[in-house]
């Protein structure tokens, strides 16, 4: 395949509702998008540079994209050099794993396409199969928003919920006590803090106090204190959930042999593109470890279609699935019909039939350009 000149630009689609948590306050996309081109075919690749994520920025990822660029295309011409282009650049792409993210699924979805695949033929995979199932994910809003939306998704048939917390514990407490007054029998509930708190023993007292059934406490403390976070693990009982802290595969290695204090969570566009994704989910389930699909707040449908693949690959290590808020959250998509979540936080991959059309399936309609 000989692939034109890719395109790099930023996309900005304004939110219906802001969102906060403990390390920033968004009220649109702050995201990059790629096309790649060849033969009159368009692939499409998006992804979420954050600087409390991966320390990456806009500015940084066009930097990254301008030098790469014409290597990439000069040397990639199917999956498998785009795996040995992978290889050879690892720690540039270490550095830079939402830069890298975009291109890659840019390139992916126009390899797929030009070979007449669905993602999951042209990578080897399974079908693609559903439903699957959302969380219900709670921004550190006042106690009224906190409510109002709680009780939205509540009547929606949510039953598993993410809560941002503040810091405060009063108004943490009352967040428990909200999703606590729904007695639901299967009502699931964990926090992410975002790398709130600076020392341990600040972390577990917080979380003692809070006093509340959690089945997973998200990035407590500064990330990638493997031995800390296992301290408070064991200490509450309840598993950590690793976000920031494992970025690659490579990382796993320092859970050998306590499978039961964590959970992973998969972002795309922070693990550095769907390949890197399918290899963390890989080697989470070799070690027994529970993986959430996470997702980063402003995704599109195209970030919302890789990670269906990330979460079908999980099969029964699949814990929990953040995303797919399409129209909920933004004021339009890239594509019509927006790929979202419905009653009871449920997409069923059927209700897309052009899912089953060659690379990510998605009617690209208002792409940036």
């Amino acid at each position: 395949m000989r692939i034109d000149p890719l395109r790099f630009s930023e996309l900005h689609i304004p939110f219906k509702a802001t969102f906060r948590h403990a390390s920033a306050e968004r009220s649109e996309t702050s995201s990059i998008w790629v096309e790649a081109t060849s033969d009159g075919l368009i692939g499409y690749g998006e992804s979420c540079p954050r600087p409390y994520v991966t320390g990456e920025t806009t500015d940084s990822a066009r930097a990254f994209f301008n030098t790469h660029e014409a290597s990439v295309r000069r040397e990639v011409t199917g999956l498998d050099s785009l795996r040995e282009w992978m290889g050879a650049h690892r720690e540039a792409i270490d550095r830079n794993p939402a830069a890298w993210c975009a291109m890659e699924l840019a390139l992916i979805d126009l390899m797929a396409r030009a070979a007449s695949q669905t993602l999951e033929a042209f990578l080897s995979l399974a079908p693609l199969r559903g439903p699957f199932r959302y969380t219900a994910v709670l921004g550190d809003a006042n106690t009224g928003v906190f409510t109002a939306t709680a009780e939205r998704y509540r009547r929606m048939g949510f039953s598993d919920f993410k809560v941002k917390l503040s810091g405060d514990i009063e108004r943490d407490k009352g967040k428990m006590a909200v999703l606590a007054g729904f007695a639901m029998p299967e009502l699931r509930v964990r926090v992410d803090a975002n790398n709130l708190w600076a020392a341990p023993e600040v972390a577990l007292a917080y979380l003692r106090d809070l006093d509340a059934p959690l089945i997973g406490v998200e990035e407590p403390i500064g990330a990638r204190q493997y031995a800390e976070l296992g301290s408070i693990a064991e200490a509450l009982n309840c598993r950590i959930i690793l976000d920031e802290s494992i970025v690659s595969a490579d990382q796993l290695g320092v859970l050998e042999g306590t499978p039961e204090r964590w959970i992973i969570n998969v972002r795309v566009s922070k693990m550095g593109g769907l390949l890197r994704s399918l290899a963390v989910v890989s080697a989470a389930r070799a070690r027994a470890i529970p993986i959430i699909v996470g997702a980063q707040v402003g995704e599109t449908s195209v970030l919302t279609r890789a990670a269906l693949t990330v979460a079908h690959s999980a099969g029964a290590s699949l814990l929990a699935q953040e995303g797919a808020f399409g129209t909920f959250l933004l004021e339009h998509d890239v594509c019509e019909p927006s790929l979202m979540f419905g009653a009871g936080g449920v997409l069923d991959v059927q209700a897309y039939p052009t899912l089953e059309n060659p690379g990510l399936g998605l009617p690209i309609t208002n792409s940036p350009r």
